[in-house]
C-alpha cells in the first residue's frame, strides 16, 4: 500500500494555501500582483512502455505563475505617485546590480534630488538639458535640479489691444506730439502696464501711455505712445532718437507712434516688430535695474475700432530666478519641474520596459522583479509608444488580487487538504486491517 499519494495531495494543499495567503496578505501592496499555484499529476515510468493500468501516485507543484494583468488604478493627492496604465514596468537601480522592475509607482525624492521609491532604489529615465530638452539614450537615474533656476532678460514682447475710435482727441495740437503728463490722466487716453526683467532678473515695470491725436487729412488716425520705465521716460525712441523731457521730467516726444487706416483695423505704422532699449532705473523697492538692450518690441498686431480700450495679449519674455516647488509627470513620462517665478521646464523622462514573457520575471521582494533567461531581455520605451502604457501622476496600480476569488480558492484548499487527509486515515485503516489477519 502507499500513502504517497495522499502526502503529495497534503503538500499540494499546504502549498496552494501558502500562494493564496500571500494573495490574501498582498491584496492592499501597491503594484502587486496575484500568484496561482499551477500542479501536475505524477506517473511511474513502466517498464516496458505505457501500461494500461497506470495508477498515478500524486501530484508535484510545477510553478507559482503570476497574473501580470492590469489593477485598478486609484487617485491619490500626491503628484510624485506613478501608474502604468496597460503594458511595462518601472526600472529601478540601486547603482550596483542589473535594473530592477517594478509596477509600483510610489516614489519619493531624496535629500540629492533622486526619484527614488521606498527601498532608496532610484527612479531611471532620461535627462534633460540646462534649457529643458528630453536627451534620449542610455537611462539613468533620473534627478530633480535643486538649484534656483538661473534668471533671463527679456527680449521679446508681443501686444494685442484695441484702441477706442470713439475717444475725444487728448494731443494738443492737430499731428504734433508735445508730450503728456504722467501725473495727469487727462493729457492722455489710456494706459497699460507690464513686467519685464534685467539680466540679473530684477523686474522693471514698464507702462505704456496712449494719446489719441486730430485725425489727418486723409482720414487716418494717430495714436502717439509713451514709455516709461520703473516711473521713468524712456531715454530714447524706436529710433533711437533722445527723448526730450520738460521742467518736470514728462516726456515731450513719444517712444513710437501707431497710425492707423481711415476704416480702423490695424496700423499702416508699424508693420512689424520695432526695436526698445529699455533704460536703467530704480525700482519700487529701492534696487538699481540694469539696462535692457535690444527687445523686439511688437504692437502691429494693435487695432482700432469702435469699442473700449481692451488689452488681449501682453506676452513679454524673461523671467527671475526661481527655485524648485513642484513637479508634474505628464502621460508621456516627461516631468516638468516648476519654480517659484511661474516657470516649469523638463527635467526629465521615465522610461519603461516591457518583457515578452513577463511570468519569466523572478520575484525579489520588495514589489521588484528581476529580469531572467525565461523572460528575455526587456524592450525599453517611453510611456505610451508602441506596448508601453500611459503614465497617470497622482495615482496608482492596486493589486489585482481579488479577494472573493481567493476566499472561495481558500475554501476549496481546505476541503481538498480533508480530503487527502482522509485518504491516508484510509489507507492506515485498511492496512490495520490486514496485520490483523491471522
Amino acid at each position: 500500500m502507499s500513502f504517497q499519494q495522499g502526502l503529495s495531495g497534503l503538500n499540494a494543499s499546504s502549498k496552494n494555501l501558502d500562494v493564496i495567503g500571500n494573495n490574501i496578505a498582498n491584496s492592499s501592496t501597491y503594484g502587486a500582483k496575484s500568484s496561482r499555484a499551477e500542479f501536475g499529476d505524477v506517473y511511474a515510468s513502466a517498464l516496458n512502455g505505457a501500461g494500461l493500468n497506470q495508477i498515478g501516485i500524486g501530484t508535484t507543484l510545477q510553478a507559482v505563475a503570476q497574473q501580470f494583468t492590469q489593477g485598478n488604478i486609484s487617485t491619490t493627492e500626491n503628484p510624485m505617485d506613478l501608474a502604468i496604465n496597460g503594458g511595462g514596468f518601472f526600472q529601478l537601480t540601486d547603482g550596483a546590480n542589473p535594473p530592477f522592475y517594478s509596477r509600483n509607482g510610489q516614489f519619493k525624492v531624496d535629500s540629492s534630488g533622486f526619484i527614488v521609491n521606498n527601498e532608496g532604489l532610484k527612479l531611471m529615465g532620461y535627462p534633460a538639458s540646462g534649457t529643458g530638452v528630453i536627451q534620449p539614450g542610455t537611462a539613468q537615474p533620473l534627478q530633480l535640479p535643486t538649484g534656483v533656476i538661473a534668471p533671463a532678460v527679456t527680449t521679446k514682447i508681443d501686444v494685442e489691444l484695441n484702441l477706442d475710435s470713439r475717444v475725444k482727441v487728448t494731443a494738443p495740437e492737430a499731428g504734433t506730439a508735445t508730450g503728456i503728463d504722467l501725473r495727469d490722466s487727462t493729457t492722455y487716453n489710456n494706459a497699460t502696464s507690464m513686467t519685464v526683467y534685467d539680466a540679473k532678473g530684477q523686474d522693471v515695470a514698464l507702462t505704456f501711455y496712449f494719446q489719441k491725436a486730430a485725425p489727418a487729412d486723409d482720414g487716418s488716425d494717430t495714436w502717439y505712445v509713451y514709455a516709461t520705465a520703473n516711473g521713468a521716460p524712456f531715454d530714447t525712441d524706436s529710433d533711437g532718437n533722445a527723448i526730450s523731457l520738460d521742467d518736470n521730467g514728462n516726456p515731450t516726444t513719444p517712444y513710437t507712434t501707431l497710425t492707423f487706416p481711415p476704416n480702423g483695423g490695424k496700423p499702416t505704422l508699424p508693420t512689424g516688430a520695432i526695436n526698445m532699449d529699455v533704460p536703467a532705473g530704480v525700482s519700487a523697492r529701492g534696487n538699481t535695474t540694469l539696462p535692457i538692450p535690444g527687445i523686439s518690441f511688437n504692437i502691429s498686431s494693435a487695432t482700432e475700432n469702435g469699442s473700449s480700450f481692451a488689452v488681449t495679449k501682453l506676452d513679454p519674455d524673461g523671467y527671475a530666478p526661481g527655485q524648485l516647488v513642484g513637479i508634474q509627470v505628464d502621460s508621456k513620462g516627461i516631468v516638468q519641474a516648476r519654480y517659484s517665478n511661474g516657470e516649469s521646464k523638463p527635467a526629465g523622462q521615465v522610461e519603461l520596459a516591457n518583457f515578452r514573457n513577463p511570468q519569466g520575471l523572478q520575484a525579489l521582494g520588495g514589489n521588484v522583479w528581476t529580469r531572467t533567461a525565461a523572460s528575455g531581455q526587456p524592450t525599453v520605451g517611453v510611456p505610451g509608444d508602441g506596448t508601453m502604457g500611459a503614465l497617470q501622476s497622482g495615482a496608482l496600480e492596486e493589486s489585482n488580487v481579488d479577494i472573493t476569488a481567493e476566499l472561495v480558492a481558500m475554501v476549496t484548499a481546505q476541503r481538498a487538504y480533508q480530503a487527502n487527509a482522509q485518504t491516508i486515515k484510509t489507507q492506515d485503516q485498511v492496512l490495520q486491517t490486514i496485520v490483523n489477519l491471522r
